[in-house]
Parts: C-alpha cells; sequence; structure tokens
C-alpha cells in the first residue's frame, strides 16, 4: 500500500509546469520500474490534463521499459550460459515491452518437436540437415525477406516467427537454436556482410578422410537461401568477391554474444536508414552494455 501510494502521488505530479520537479519525478518513477507502469496508464487514459500530460506519460513508460530491457540485457550478458533464444527475446522487448515470451518459447518446442520425431543419431549430418531444412523451409515456410531486407521486422525474433521471413542473422539464429536444442553441432559464422552457420566436425569425419580441417567444420549452411550447404572454398570465394582477407573468425563459430551484437548493429542500420535518431541512439546504449 505505501509503494502504491508513493507512486500515486508521483503521478499526481507529472503534469507539473515547473521542468526540474518533471525531472525529479521521472527518476522517480524510473526508480519503481514496471511498477509504475499501470498507474501511468490510468492517468494516461483519464485524460485530465491535457496533450503535454500524456506525451510525458508516454515518454515515461517508454522509458521505465528501456531501462528494463537494459537491466534484462546486463543480466543476460553475466549469466554463464547466455541463451541465445533469450537473448533474442529481450532484444524483441525493446521494440515490444508486453511481448508474451511464452509463446515464442512454445511455438520453438513446437518446430523442435516436428524435427525430433523425423531425426535419429543414426543418420549423417547431411541427412539431418535436410530434415531441418524440410520443417523449417518447406513445412513451416521461414524463408529470407527480400522485399525490405534492411527493415528491423527482419531482425526482432518475435516479426520472423510470424511473418516466417527473416534476414541471414535472424533465420541462422532460429536455425541453430533448434539444432543446438537437438544436439545438432551447428554454430554461427559472423561473416562480413552475411551470416552463415558451421556444422562442426565433432567425430572427426574429416580428419578420417584425410581432408583438411584447419577450423574443426564438417561444412557451412546458408540458411538464408533454405539451407544450402557450403564448403570452404566457397566461403574463400566470398571473402574474394568482397577483397577481404582470410581471418580465422570468417570460418569459425562465434559466441552467443558476438550474435547478439551482431543483431544491435543491424537494428542501428535499419533505424538509420529510416531516420529514427532516438531508436539508433537507444540501441548504441545497448551495445555498450555487452563490450
Amino acid at each position: 500500500m505505501e509503494v502504491s501510494n508513493s507512486i500515486q502521488a508521483l503521478v499526481s505530479l507529472v503534469d507539473d509546469p515547473d521542468e526540474s520537479i518533471f525531472t525529479h519525478v521521472k527518476k522517480e518513477l524510473i526508480k519503481h520500474g514496471k511498477a509504475a507502469i499501470p498507474y501511468l496508464e490510468n492517468s494516461w487514459t483519464e485524460d485530465l490534463f491535457g496533450n503535454t500530460h500524456q506525451t510525458r506519460i508516454e515518454t515515461l513508460i517508454r522509458d521505465i521499459n528501456f531501462e528494463e530491457t537494459k537491466t534484462q540485457l546486463v543480466k543476460w550478458a553475466n549469466s554463464p550460459e547466455k541463451d541465445l533464444l533469450k537473448g533474442a527475446i529481450i532484444i524483441s522487448k525493446f521494440k515490444a515491452p508486453d511481448l508474451k515470451t511464452k509463446e515464442i518459447y512454445n511455438y520453438f518446442e513446437q518446430l523442435k518437436r516436428d524435427i525430433w520425431l523425423e531425426i535419429n543419431n543414426n543418420q549423417t549430418a547431411f541427412e539431418k540437415v535436410k530434415i531441418i531444412n524440410r520443417i523449417l523451409f518447406d513445412h513451416h515456410g521461414f524463408k529470407g525477406g527480400e522485399k525490405d531486407y534492411s527493415s528491423p521486422v527482419n531482425s526482432f525474433i518475435h516479426n520472423v516467427i510470424d511473418y516466417k521471413e527473416g534476414n541471414p542473422l535472424s533465420l541462422s539464429l532460429v536455425y541453430s537454436i533448434l539444432a543446438q536444442s537437438l544436439e545438432v553441432p551447428v554454430y554461427g559464422v559472423n561473416l562480413p556482410s552475411h551470416f552463415i552457420l558451421a556444422y562442426m566436425d565433432e567425430e572427426g569425419t574429416n580428419i578420417a578422410i584425410n581432408q583438411e580441417n584447419e577450423f574443426g567444420t564438417l561444412f557451412y549452411i546458408n540458411p538464408y537461401s533454405n539451407g544450402a550447404i557450403l564448403n570452404l572454398n566457397e566461403i574463400e570465394t566470398f571473402l574474394d568477391k568482397l577483397n577481404l582477407e582470410y581471418r580465422r573468425e570468417y570460418f569459425e563459430p562465434c559466441s552467443n554474444t558476438d550474435i547478439i551484437k551482431r543483431m544491435l548493429n543491424n537494428l542501428i542500420g535499419s533505424y538509420q536508414k529510416l531516420n529514427k535518431t532516438h531508436r539508433v541512439s537507444e540501441l548504441k546504449e545497448l551495445m555498450n552494455l555487452l563490450v
């Protein structure tokens, strides 16, 4: 009751014309976090104080949600597992604070089950990839979003699930999360101007047939092209076209932190094209939390 009264008292001062008072009120409400949002929403709905009041309410709600996103991202970055799906959901909440995360987890469980019903340990790596490709791209209809490639919609995991379209990074993220949940050793590779997956040679297959295996990979996968399989030479050809030197990081799996940073960087580029400077500033702030 005491906290409730405190929040209500602060909300009643939101329309104060004195900017110094409003600044103090804003600071205190942000301290209360998401607990303050229902009170702010009720005050906005009542519409007793005009447009200035409503604008301040909207700004406060946005700022509180952003602070919550920052808090969750720091917790994620400091966690030992750095769960990739959880990290992607945190970034989605930057856009959609009220996102129902349970629905996302349930959908991934459905995808996992669909693949699990057909996959087994007696299959080769190529057979397993063929099954994942069929379930994801043929049965569920995932595909590369080509019409508006740079749209933020192609980066946020909840949008990718809703529209079944994404960019190379977001499709690779969906693919690798599912593969790893089924103990299929597929991990993200942070290529410049692209993002692919590496199927790791955990059983030493390449070594057994006397093939070079410097990077520990069996082959590569391009989810943006419906799971097309690539070999080492094709990665080198791609880098040659960009006039880039060969670096180990272009051939080996990157960390989950690197993937979330790449996602943020993609979103920064997307919002820059849309001239959403405030969003760009916030995303850069999130990026700095992962440095």
